[in-house]
């Protein structure tokens, strides 16, 4: 099977309301992540097979997702906003396939990076710790 065209994929920022809305995070160039790993727990032991070291499975860790923007204050300077708030807020990482993937998750805002060459476009780079395990669904 040949490859997917990503384009169209969306990071959609929930507004914490009751009946929670999803607005997608605008003018988005680049999404790298969630970065998903787990820790590993060394259970070696003097009788282990044929001298081999032996693991089983610890802490999962769901990473970051870093997202790249054609910067534009007036859609983005809300997110800065987010820097104040202790708890995780949802977000979605929709995939453009058919029927479209979700992944759902728990994120912390920490890091946006903006920048603003002479000769180039407004960019800013936003980088969000996932919190929890991302639920990964169809819509």
């Amino acid at each position: 099977m040949p490859g997917l065209n990503a384009f169209g994929t969306e990071l959609l920022r929930g507004d914490g309301a009751a009946t929670e809305v999803f607005t997608a995070i605008a003018n988005v160039t680049n999404i790298q992540g969630p970065e998903i790993s787990r820790e590993t727990i060394d259970v070696t032991a003097h009788n282990s097979a044929d001298a081999w070291m032996e693991f089983v499975g610890g802490l999962k860790d769901a990473g970051e997702i870093s997202v790249d923007v054609n910067y534009d204050p007036s859609e983005h300077d809300t997110l800065i906003a987010d820097f104040e708030d202790d708890d995780p807020r949802n977000y979605k990482l929709k995939f453009p396939v058919s029927p479209a993937v979700v992944w759902s998750v728990k994120a912390i805002l920490t890091e946006f990076s903006a920048e603003a060459p002479y000769d180039d476009k407004l960019a800013a780079s936003l980088t969000f710790k996932v919190s929890g395990k991302p639920t990964i669904g169809t819509v």
